[in-house]
């Protein structure tokens, strides 16, 4: 039987489209073991995903820490793998395979690269997209990549949720990206209160979010008196009857969940780079979100709720 190494660092968003990724892989290596890299936020995730076998942590420090970098080299060859699909196809991971793993069966977006074909060039499709290339390059069916179904990693035991409609804001962002965060969630909020009082407005906040929260005039979802981990936060929002969200980790989970609801998109990429509109699932776009008014978003959140 042969190992295989999946490595995928982060972040949420990107972990829940290798949804379909990681099922594709699954399929072909079906009697292969399956291990997957990833970074201590994500391990306890990793760990209930039906499609890897083992989760092995990589703590990222800096390249200069050659004691942990020869840890984990050694923790790598131990496991004698075969081959290794890099999902990340950072510097690192190029990194690693250059100068540390030892794997002559490497596929990632630097070494699926055809003739003349540059790194640049190859990064302007979406990434869905992408990772079809890579894995296809790679000789592997993508039956599942273009459509990732994140429903493996719901908590179906999660309890507590809204006992009547509600709507599921997700307003904050990374502190390294705040150019992401919609500024008018306040307002929208007292729109729908108006509109619809018949449907409640819900957030997860993560960690560091929960202060935030006090800002905003919503039902605040906890497990007990700590943010929820991620199959939480999928369980209410799968639960939701709308999801309206920044361009953040929560709304991939929504759309990848086949939510109904709005990602807002400023300038800092498109929709279709992300790979994050479905058919349920829309983006709004505007080059300063400062410009997105409420009563616009309100108009097309509107038309999907249930009268």
């Amino acid at each position: 039987m042969s190992n295989i190494l999946i490595i995928k660092h982060g972040s949420l968003g990107d972990i829940v489209q290798i949804s379909g990724i990681l099922k594709d892989i699954r399929n072909h290596f079906s009697a292969s073991s399956i291990s997957i890299l990833t970074s201590k936020p994500y391990q306890s995730l990793f760990e209930q995903c039906p499609y890897v076998d083992h989760v092995l942590l990589d703590e990222r420090k800096a390249r200069w820490n050659f004691f942990y970098l020869y840890e984990l080299m050694s923790k790598i060859v131990k496991q004698q793998f075969s081959q290794v699909i890099d999902l990340q196809n950072s510097s690192r991971t190029e990194f690693y395979r250059k100068y540390l793993f030892n794997v002559q069966q490497w596929s990632s977006s630097y070494t699926i690269l055809q003739p003349g074909e540059t790194k640049e060039a190859f990064d302007q499709d979406g990434v869905l997209k992408r990772f079809q290339v890579q894995l296809q390059r790679s000789s592997i069916s993508t039956e599942h990549t273009l459509t990732p179904d994140f429903s493996w990693a719901v908590d179906k035991n999660f309890s507590n949720l809204p006992s009547k409609p509600y709507i599921f804001l997700s307003p904050f962002s990374s502190s390294k990206l705040p150019h992401k965060r919609w500024p008018h969630y306040q307002e929208l909020i007292q729109i729908i209160k108006n509109k619809r009082p018949d449907i409640s407005m819900v957030v997860a906040p993560g960690p560091g979010e929960i202060e935030l929260c006090k800002e905003l005039s919503t039902t605040v979802l906890l497990d007990g008196d700590r943010p929820t981990n991620f199959s939480q936060l999928a369980s209410i929002i799968q639960h939701a009857d709308v999801v309206i969200a920044n361009d953040t980790g929560p709304a991939h989970i929504a759309a990848h969940l086949g939510c109904k609801g709005v990602v807002l998109f400023g300038a800092h990429t498109s929709p279709q780079k992300v790979s994050i509109e479905t058919k349920n699932f829309k983006a709004i776009m505007s080059e300063n979100l400062e410009d997105l008014t409420a009563s616009s978003v309100w108009d097309n959140v509107q038309p999907l709720l249930k009268s």
